[in-house]
Parts: structure tokens; C-alpha cells; sequence
């Protein structure tokens, strides 16, 4: 029987909006440089099977563990992607990490607030286990779901990061749980599924887009199906 269930963050209860690609484009169309938001996402295709180099380029190997390092990682980031699109432009790298630090620039997905409803409606205790800096936590509480959650565990205030397990291991003890009673959703197979079953939590695969076809046995394209999964569990 489940009795709490967590959920990752990023890409699973809120998104950048109205996209990545587009708040780059605006910002980048601020300081005077014409990019076509669909250029950008090109770029974010072409670059996303290469993060890990990308990252071990920084030296910054857990980017949401401190202020320092996230700003370094994601000012390396930033400035990759510009010269991608042939701009050289360092006060805009600064304002790009500025603009996808502030809460105003995420919303949550629609099918967040009816799912969290349901859940607590059947009297299942509500989690939260994200890679994210600590200003996570103050976004929540403007986003109105902070009561939701009974217990939270983000990266930036814990000291460790998916896909440790630890983090996993942290969640359910801090919930008081045994984690075979525990049920982790998240968008990533590498970040969410694997580290929270190796743990003995049950997981539920997120692939809102459809880019994991047969991936995992549990999976749904959208949260609003979560209730009746986690019935037949």
C-alpha cells in the first residue's frame, strides 16, 4: 500500500514559461540580438546528450548544491548556448542566469493543482524530492502549493543530488516511511526512476511528450492518471 507520494519538480509540476526556448529569445531580443525561439530549442536538442561533458567543463559537478557552483554551471551553460547562436555577449549571460533564477518565470503545469487535490482527498501524505537550488522552497509557498507537501527534500538545502540514492534515503526516513510504501514521480528514468527503486520505493515515469516509449512499466503522459495508478498498486 502506498502511503506517500513524492514528486520531482523541474518538468514534472512546473516548467520555465511560456518555454525555455522562448524566455531565452525574449531576453536575448532585450539586448538587442534577433533569436528565433525555435533556433534555440535546435540548440538545446544538439547540446542535451552532451550535459554531462558540458558540466564536467565547469568542474561543477552538483550545480544545485551551493549559489556558487549553480552560478557557475548555468553561466557556462548560457554562454555555450549564445555562442552557438554566434553571440558574444557577456552582460546578457548575466542577465539569462537572472532571468531563469526568479520564480517569476516557472509556472506549474495544469494538471498539478487537481492531481494534488485528489491525492489528499484520498488521504495520501504528499512529498517533494527535486534537484533545485533552495530558492525552490520560496517558490512553492508563491505558487500556493506549498501545503501540500509534508515533507521536502531539495537538493540545495540537503547537500546531495539525484541520482544519489541518498537523497531517496533521506526522503523516506525523514517522511517516516518504509519505502517500499513510498511512490516517487519524476520525469527523468536516470534521475527518478532508477535511484528511487534501487532504494525499494516504487516509481511512476512522467514522459509527458512521449520521448520514452516502453521505458518503464509505470508510466503516464500526464499526472491526472496518477490516482487511478497508484490504486492498482
Amino acid at each position: 500500500m502506498i502511503e506517500v507520494v513524492f514528486f520531482d519538480a523541474g518538468d514534472t509540476l512546473l516548467r520555465p514559461f511560456p518555454s525555455f526556448q522562448e524566455l531565452f529569445a525574449t531576453t536575448c531580443g532585450r539586448r538587442g540580438f534577433e533569436v528565433d525561439a525555435e533556433d534555440v530549442l535546435a540548440v538545446r536538442t544538439r547540446l542535451a546528450p552532451h550535459l554531462v561533458d558540458l558540466a564536467e567543463a565547469t568542474g561543477v559537478e552538483s550545480p544545485s548544491l551551493s549559489p556558487e557552483d549553480s552560478r557557475m554551471f548555468w553561466t557556462y551553460l548560457y554562454r555555450r548556448f549564445l555562442q552557438e547562436l554566434g553571440i558574444n555577449d557577456e552582460p546578457l549571460v548575466a542577465e539569462l542566469y537572472e532571468v531563469f533564477s526568479s520564480s517569476a518565470s516557472y509556472k506549474l503545469f495544469d494538471d498539478v493543482v487537481p492531481t494534488l487535490n485528489a491525492l489528499s482527498e484520498r488521504g495520501m501524505r504528499i512529498g517533494l524530492i527535486s534537484n533545485f537550488e533552495e530558492w525552490l522552497q520560496r517558490m512553492l509557498v508563491e505558487m500556493e502549493i506549498h501545503e501540500h507537501f509534508d515533507t521536502t527534500v531539495i537538493s540545495g538545502l540537503e547537500g546531495v543530488e539525484k541520482p544519489d540514492p541518498k537523497i531517496y534515503e533521506v526522503a523516506v526516513e525523514r517522511a517516516g516511511v518504509d519505502p517500499s510504501h513510498a511512490l516517487h514521480v519524476g520525469d527523468s528514468p536516470a534521475l527518478d526512476v532508477e535511484p528511487a527503486t534501487e532504494v525499494g520505493m516504487r516509481a511512476v515515469l512522467l514522459d509527458r511528450f512521449g520521448a520514452y516509449p516502453g521505458r518503464h512499466e509505470l508510466t503516464v503522459r500526464t499526472l491526472e492518471e496518477l490516482p487511478r495508478v497508484i490504486e492498482k498498486l
